[in-house]
C-alpha cells in the first residue's frame, strides 16, 4: 500500500507547478503588463524570468521570455548590436519552447516575432537565410489560429518587407494586414504597420485615417504596447505625411 501511495505522488508531482516558477512568470507578467508606467521594469521582468529558467524549464516561461526579449529590443536596447542580442536570446528561448511543445501558438508566435525583428535590424539581404524558416513558421501560425490579428500583422509585414524576387508579396500582404485590422479593431499595432504600408504604396488618406483611429483608441488591446510604442509611431508617421496628399 505505501508503494503504490508512493508511486502515485511521483506521478502528481509531475503536473505540479513549482510555487517559485508560477510566482515568477506571474510577477513578470505584471511588470510588461505595466511598463508604460515604467519601461525599466522590462529589464526586471527579464531577470525574473532568466533566473528562473536556471533551476527549471517551463514552456510558460520561455514563451514569456521570448515576449520580453522582443520588448527589450524594441524598447531598451539603444544599439543594433544589443538589439540584436535580446532577438537573438528570444528566438533562441521561444525555439527551445517550440520544441518542447510544437503546437503551441505563443511559442511558434514569438520565434517568428524575434526572428523577424531580428532580420529586420540585420537587414533584409543580410538574413535571407531566415526566409525558410520565416515563411515555415508563418504557415504554421496561420494553420494553428487562422483568426489571430497578431499571427496577421507578422504575415502581413513579413510579405510587405521581403523583395518580391524572394518571395515578397504586397498584395497578399494588404489582406492578411485587413484581417488583422477586422478580427481586432483594437490590436494598435497591426493598424500602425498597416499604415506604414499604405504610406509606403501612396494611399496618404487611408493611412492618415487608420493612424487616427490609433490616436483615438479608447480601448487598445495592450495598454501599455499602445502607450509607448503605438502612439509614438503613429504621431511621426503623421507627420512625415502632413504634407502629402
Amino acid at each position: 500500500m505505501l508503494i503504490r501511495a508512493a508511486a502515485i505522488a511521483v506521478v502528481l508531482l509531475a503536473f505540479v507547478v513549482p510555487a517559485h516558477a508560477q510566482t515568477a512568470v506571474e510577477t513578470a507578467t505584471k511588470l510588461i503588463a505595466s511598463y508604460h508606467e515604467d519601461v525599466a521594469r522590462i529589464d526586471r521582468a527579464r531577470e525574473i524570468l532568466e533566473d528562473t529558467l536556471k533551476t527549471e524549464q517551463r514552456v510558460e516561461t520561455m514563451v514569456l521570455l521570448a515576449r520580453v526579449c522582443l520588448l527589450q529590443g524594441e524598447i531598451r536596447a539603444t544599439t543594433n548590436d544589443a538589439k540584436l542580442a535580446a532577438y537573438g536570446r528570444g528566438r533562441e528561448i521561444a525555439q527551445r519552447a517550440v520544441e518542447l511543445a510544437p503546437k503551441s501558438e505563443d511559442a511558434h508566435f514569438w520565434y517568428a516575432a524575434n526572428t523577424g525583428r531580428w532580420g529586420q535590424t540585420k537587414g533584409v539581404l543580410r538574413s535571407l537565410f531566415l526566409l525558410p524558416a520565416m515563411r515555415e513558421e508563418i504557415d504554421t501560425l496561420l494553420a494553428l489560429n487562422p483568426r489571430s490579428a497578431r499571427i496577421h500583422s507578422v504575415a502581413g509585414n513579413f510579405l510587405a518587407e521581403v523583395p518580391g524576387l524572394f518571395g515578397g508579396d504586397k498584395k497578399k500582404a494588404e489582406e492578411h494586414f485587413r484581417k488583422a485590422r477586422d478580427i481586432d479593431p483594437h490590436y494598435t499595432i497591426a493598424r500602425v504597420d498597416f499604415a506604414r504600408f499604405l504610406i509606403d504604396t501612396g494611399r496618404h488618406t487611408e493611412a492618415r485615417r487608420e493612424l487616427e483611429r490609433v490616436l483615438a483608441e479608447k480601448q487598445p488591446a495592450n495598454l501599455a504596447d499602445w502607450t509607448v510604442r503605438d502612439v509614438p509611431r503613429a504621431r511621426q508617421l503623421l507627420e512625415s505625411i502632413k504634407d502629402a496628399k
